[in-house]
């Protein structure tokens, strides 16, 4: 803070005694006179710029615009100017009087330097230990003039008394000079080559060729001067890089790179020659390889051999580095197609076994065989499968089952319904096993019907007319569970299954064969349903059985899963309410024959049902007004009213 504002005082002072009325916070381009003027006062005021200037360097600095040329470029042009910048001698009695008022300051000051070198210079060596010790009350010395004696003390060389010893011959002959110093050049001031390194002279064969012309083979690409041995001397503390002309090459080398060298240029007097001292401008190996040269090539001392190696190492951990990212990067795709196969894999798992079935086997747990006290068991097969397998190749029977399977595939979907096995022509499904659900009768209901739909879209292969289907539903307990562990099936036992089949062997074709239990089920679930009778069952003895007709509420697209505008008239279907009972889900069976329909192919919709909260609460509630009866003393009425809502008594059937 404190040079702060010193410096803030003196520029005011300055500007106050040569009348300048700027404040110096803007950028501004004085007149020479007014230039003459700060520089005079800043001498008064700091006392030190005119000394230092004169003094101490005692040079004449001047600039010089060497080269001049213009490059076209999309923004515009672009200017590169070449300026040489020089220092001549001054002489002091004519040029101080530019930087001082008074020339006998000037001569006091010369004075006053003799002084100093006489006695300080001479004496000071001898009296600094007497001086410090006698001392008692030094004097402070200037700081210019301790700056002053130590520069002029040696000449301008602080390290003072060093004379090198030069050889009266050199001692190395002029082939191992050439050899150590591959990549030499001498040449005089007409730019006539008289002496080369060996390396250049086999890249450059022109060269063995003494007193040839050097700008033929070479041009100067740094610094940007002309190609003279007055502008190479005007630059000579410069570094120079030359590249090798392309029409001046050998023929083998018009299709490499050129050939850059960079060095330093050294003037020698007594020969009135150039020297330059050059190493090839390479980074890389694959540059050395570019222009087919070695290592060997390069001298032993040069660095160059260190920069060619420790970048090929960059390069060479840059590569690994790259390989890493590109192995991660193809881990992570790797990674990701494992994702999806492993999808894929566990959807045709969970295609064969329930999910939380086909979880625990993974996981190598045991799975439980489970009872399930109410679900509902659908079995089907085709009429005369027998005589059709009969009358026909096996590839037309195979066609025939796949495209009604792949049918009632989709309508599991839809239904979500658990399809337990096929057996030839034999199709079995379970709703309500193995996740419970209280609407497991209408699911299988909805399928059966979906089943005699979709039925009719399939040919028989001997007749050339829809097939026909017999189907048989049960409701009753079942045991579940997993059989086998080459390729587990997740099957049911029980009596239900048996009654269940018998529904189906006992049916009529293109007719829903109900038991009497499933029945119970679905009477008050809007579906239309016959009464067929009593029957003998194989194995059974006599049973009442029934006929499952229609939904009543469904239209056949939500039966089939199909979007619920018409995809044959294109018209909405008329029960509008039934938009808001389905969800779209994707099928996961694909078509593989070309004899499915249009219809088939569409995603399948999942239909709605009714499950869990609300029947659970119709059931609480109907149990605490049971309770409250039995408490109130109203137990008989309740009671009776309750059985006969489970039991459905009362109830008209349609006779056949």
């Amino acid at each position: 803070m404190v040079v702060g504002s010193v410096l803030l005082n003196a520029c005011e002072m300055m500007r106050l005694q040569a009348g300048v009325q700027d404040s110096f916070l803007t950028f501004e381009v004085y007149k020479d006179e007014i230039t003459m003027q700060l520089i005079d006062k800043a001498c008064k005021v700091l006392g030190i710029i005119g000394a230092a200037a004169l003094d101490f360097f005692n040079i004449e600095i001047s600039m010089k615009i060497v080269n001049q040329t213009e490059e076209e470029e999309r923004t515009g042009k672009k200017e590169h100017i070449v300026f040489l910048v020089t220092q001549k001698p001054v002489f002091p009695c004519k040029k101080r009087k530019e930087f001082s008022s008074s020339p006998q300051c000037l001569v006091d000051f010369e004075k006053q330097s003799e002084n100093q070198l006489n006695k300080e210079d001479l004496e000071k060596a001898k009296n600094a230990i007497a001086d410090r010790g006698n001392s008692v009350c030094p004097v402070k010395k200037s700081h210019w003039k301790t700056v002053r004696g130590i520069i002029t003390l040696g000449k301008g060389k602080l390290l003072r008394g060093f004379d090198p010893v030069y050889p009266k011959s050199l001692w190395i002959d002029t082939k191992t000079f050439c050899n150590g110093l591959p990549f030499h050049m001498v040449f005089d001031k007409e730019l006539r080559v008289k002496q080369a390194g060996v390396s250049i002279q086999k890249i450059v064969p022109g060269l063995q060729t003494m007193g040839i012309s050097l700008d033929q083979y070479f041009r100067i690409v740094h610094p940007e001067v002309p190609f003279t041995i007055s502008s190479i001397q005007k630059f000579i503390n410069s570094q120079f890089v030359f590249q090798t002309r392309r029409e001046m090459m050998p023929e083998s080398w018009k299709q490499r790179p050129m050939l850059e060298l960079r060095g330093q240029m050294m003037w020698m007097e007594p020969l009135q020659c150039m020297l330059y001292l050059c190493s090839p401008l390479l980074r890389t190996l694959h540059e050395l390889e570019e222009r087919q040269m070695h290592i060997a090539d390069i001298a032993p001392h040069d660095v160059t051999r260190d920069l060619i190696l420790l970048n090929q190492q960059r390069l060479a951990e840059m590569e690994l580095s790259n390989q890493l990212e590109r192995k991660k990067e193809e881990l992570r795709i790797l990674s990701k197609h494992l994702e999806e196969e492993k999808k894929k894999t566990e959807a045709l798992l969970y295609a064969m076994l329930p999910q939380h079935v086909a979880n625990q086997l993974k996981e190598g747990k045991r799975v439980e065989a489970g009872e399930f006290q109410e679900c509902t068991i659908l079995f089907s097969d085709v009429v005369t499968f027998t005589n059709i397998c009969a009358q026909c190749e096996p590839i037309q029977i195979v066609l025939m089952l796949n495209s009604m399977y792949l049918r009632f595939d989709r309508l599991t979907t839809v239904h979500d319904v658990y399809k337990v096995e096929t057996i030839g022509d034999a199709y079995m499904v379970v709703g309500g096993v193995p996740v419970p659900v209280p609407t497991h009768a209408e699911r299988v209901a909805n399928f059966a019907l979906g089943m005699i739909m979709a039925a009719k879209g399939v040919q028989n292969p001997v007749s050339g007319n829809p097939i026909q289907i017999r189907v048989g539903i049960h409701t009753g307990p079942v045991l579940a569970g997993v059989v086998g562990e080459k390729m587990p099936r997740y099957c049911l036992f029980g009596d239900t299954v048996n009654i269940a089949s018998r529904m189906e062997s006992h049916g009529v074709p293109s007719k829903i064969h109900l038991s009497s239990s499933a029945y119970q089920c679905l009477k008050y679930k809007n579906f239309e349903i016959t009464e067929r009778g009593e029957i003998e069952v194989k194995g059974k003895g006599k049973m009442h059985t029934y006929f499952l007709i229609r939904n009543k509420t469904a239209t056949e697209n939500e039966i089939m899963g199909r979007p619920v505008k018409d995809l044959d008239s294109g018209h909405e279907s008329v029960q509008s309410f039934q938009e808001g009972r389905t969800e779209t889900i994707p099928s996961s069976h694909q078509p593989v024959t070309q004899t499915q329909t249009e219809k088939d192919q569409t995603p399948a919709i999942a239909m709605k049902y009714v499950d869990g909260p609300t029947d659970a609460q119709n059931t609480l509630q109907r149990r605490n007004q049971r309770k409250i009866a039995d408490l109130t003393g109203c137990q008989h009425e309740t009671s009776l009213n309750f059985e006969q809502e489970l039991t459905g008594e009362g109830d008209n059937v349609t006779p056949l």
